[in-house]
């Protein structure tokens, strides 16, 4: 099987937009985040220009590690799975992505959560696994520290492998509905897993039944080597950063060589790129757009920002003077392709110009231009056979979203890259990926 469309995800990192200034652009919503009519009216939009997905980010915590992070960075959001839970009774086809940690839920009643979402959509429904990574979620269950690097990916595989085989314990026919003999299950069909490891001891079985795809789609970033690991063992679609074609054919081949030592195929994993797509009305806007980003830049925020990726306080620093000595990558227990990303800047980078290098693309790519330049962009890795689809991660919200869906969209699909339909099925039909066969049998 495999995708007859590029896949396009609508994401939300910040309601407002991808930047944590984007609150700050004039038409930016403000306390209308919180409410679901902002929710669906992006949403019902996205699914008319027939995006697979909404894919919604998340954080168990507020940053505030440094003082300046409760003044002015924005990232109080609602709960992923009780937001799409309410948008997936508005939308009947777009695909529903949400974001949730191994490292601080059980995995019974993350499978319980996904398992009914995806009953209640039909199908629709994508768990974005994270291990979490800030010390602000870690004070919040009561955890001294963020866990090591290590450990929260060993958390992960184990956390991962259950919630699995809790969606396996009801087989697809375990159901009779027998009125005449009282046989409402064959309990033959039904599993206990008798699980006892080193992180969850969990008997089973589910008390949600097997769900229209038999797993929800499962989703993951991260490209550490612990993080690939992960997606070559588990994932259907993996959430990637890259730069230029040929980094992307070498980032695939290394995940094909990962899938293969799983007994997994290329087919398997769909690789979905991250970009910020900006649609200008002709190339003379560009500086203006230039302008407008870097008035609404806090630097207080971009030097935090550095901070929270390298795990230093650099608030007693000059913020024009170089960044201190970076830790080792290996014994590092933050985002360590944030840290091997900063490692790639020049080293006469000061702090204040990178935090803002950082703040407004990171690893990210920047595609910036006119709709045809954008669409050009987005066609070429795609027919390259470089990436799969991209995470439309936008800006400014809703104003480069409406730019695109006005003028990308129709492009797209008229050089037959992008549906003009929704395919019939689930969100796994759709995506072109197997149904998974029962562990049980």
């Amino acid at each position: 099987m495999s995708n007859r469309s590029m896949i396009l995800n609508l994401f939300f990192f910040n309601p407002q937009g991808d930047y944590r200034f984007s609150w700050r652009h004039p038409q930016a919503p403000t306390t209308e985040v919180f409410r679901l009519p902002f929710f669906v009216k992006l949403v019902q939009q996205a699914e008319a220009s027939k995006f697979d997905a909404v894919f919604v980010a998340d954080h168990v915590g507020v940053w505030d590690s440094v003082p300046s992070g409760l003044k002015h960075y924005a990232n109080p959001r609602l709960e992923p799975i009780t937001l799409l839970s309410a948008l997936a009774a508005v939308t009947e086809s777009i695909g529903l992505m949400a974001t949730a940690s191994t490292s601080y839920n059980d995995p019974y009643n993350l499978a319980r959560y996904f398992a009914s979402l995806d009953h209640i959509s039909e199908g629709r429904v994508s768990w974005n696994i994270v291990t979490s990574w800030l010390e602000e979620e870690a004070a919040n269950f009561g955890v001294t520290g963020v866990p090591k690097h290590g450990n929260r990916y060993q958390r992960a595989h184990e956390f991962v492998g259950v919630v699995k085989r809790l969606w396996d314990s009801w087989e697809d026919d375990a159901l009779t509905f027998n009125k005449e003999s009282g046989d409402f299950a064959d309990p033959a069909k039904i599993h206990a897993l008798h699980h006892d490891g080193e992180y969850f001891k969990v008997r089973g079985p589910l008390n949600v039944p097997r769900t229209p795809q038999a797993y929800p789609i499962l989703a993951q970033a991260g490209s550490s080597d612990a993080g690939l690991d992960l997606a070559a063992a588990h994932a259907d679609v993996h959430f990637c950063f890259v730069n230029s074609v040929e980094e992307a054919l070498t980032y695939r081949a290394e995940l094909n060589r990962r899938l293969a030592l799983k007994d997994r195929q290329p087919s398997d994993l769909k690789v979905i790129a991250g970009v910020l797509p900006v649609v200008l009305g002709d190339e003379s806007e560009a500086e203006r757009r230039e302008q407008l980003v870097d008035s609404l830049i806090i630097d207080a925020i971009a030097i935090d920002l550095v901070s929270s990726y390298i795990r230093l306080d650099l608030s007693g620093l000059s913020p024009d003077g170089p960044l201190p000595p970076l830790p080792d990558e290996a014994e590092f227990d933050g985002i360590r392709t944030k840290l091997a990303l900063i490692k790639t800047y020049d080293a006469s980078i000061t702090i204040r110009e990178l935090g803002r290098a950082l703040i407004k693309s990171s690893s990210t790519s920047l595609v910036i231009g006119t709709a045809e330049q954008v669409a050009d962009r987005l066609a070429e890795y795609y027919e390259a056979g470089a990436v799969d689809g991209y995470n439309l991660m936008f800006p400014f919200l809703p104003t480069d979203f409406d730019s695109f869906t006005a003028s990308v969209v129709p492009l797209l699909q008229a050089r037959g890259v992008f549906r003009t339909e929704y395919e019939p099925g689930t969100l796994r039909d759709r995506l072109g990926l197997k149904r998974p066969r029962n562990s049980f049998r």
